[in-house]
């Protein structure tokens, strides 16, 4: 009974914790085998057996294996497709994938581990609108209105004040708006100079009616 229950005992310990059929840290379980794991970079091509070794090819081209594994496949690497946005940092080795990163411009929607695999182009804002923060690699253009009596062209970091021509001793041509300044014109000195003429003329005019009358009232 005794011995029943000592065997009980060392099967639980066997299920729970697998200390009767774990591999060692370096290697892997195939069959009822421990074989020793191919170091990165390489494959498994034939599985050890109790009298032979674990036996290990390179990976082909384009494909990786980055950590010591019992695989049989090596990992297709990273494409970067500049039509997704990203472009090749590093290329493939046989140890590690391709690190592809973001076109100028651009920002990350789908990263993994050091890469990038496709990026959307940063928003432009629009006129009327100024760029409130700046895109970056992993994140897009944040753009904001104009408040009033102010203008961006869509690229400035903040809104300019609309010019005030009248403080300068210009007229006004166009009012500015969201997405323009105002337009400013230099005074017409010719409309001045014909308004002074026209003036002058209705003055004299008059002066000489007042005199003619005069004249003939008194017949001088």
């Amino acid at each position: 009974m005794v011995c029943l229950s000592m065997y009980l005992i060392l099967l639980l310990l066997c299920v729970n914790y697998n200390p009767c059929s774990a591999c060692g840290q370096a290697e892997y379980k195939i069959g009822d085998e421990c074989c020793p794991m191919c170091l990165p970079g390489n494959r498994v091509y034939r599985h050890c057996t109790a009298s032979t070794n674990t036996s290990c090819v390179p990976c082909p081209d384009s494909t990786f294996n980055a950590q010591p594994n019992g695989l049989e496949q090596c990992s297709p690497s990273t494409v970067c497709v500049k039509v997704l946005g990203v472009k090749t940092v590093t290329a493939c080795t046989p140890t590690s994938d391709t690190v592809c990163g973001v076109l100028e411009g651009h920002y990350c929607i789908n990263p993994y581990k050091g890469g990038c695999r496709a990026a959307n182009k940063h928003t432009v804002c629009k006129p009327g609108q100024f760029i409130q923060q700046p895109g970056t690699e992993y994140t897009d253009t944040v753009c904001e209105d104009c408040s009033d009596n102010s203008y961006s062209d869509g690229s400035f970091t903040a809104c300019k004040p609309h010019t005030d021509c009248e403080s300068r001793g210009l007229v006004t041509v166009k009012a500015g708006d969201q997405a323009a300044d105002s337009e400013c014109g230099e005074k017409s000195f010719d409309i001045e100079v014909s308004v002074g003429i026209v003036a002058t003329a209705v003055v004299a005019a008059i002066i000489v009616t007042i005199y003619k009358l005069y004249k003939k009232k008194y017949r001088i």
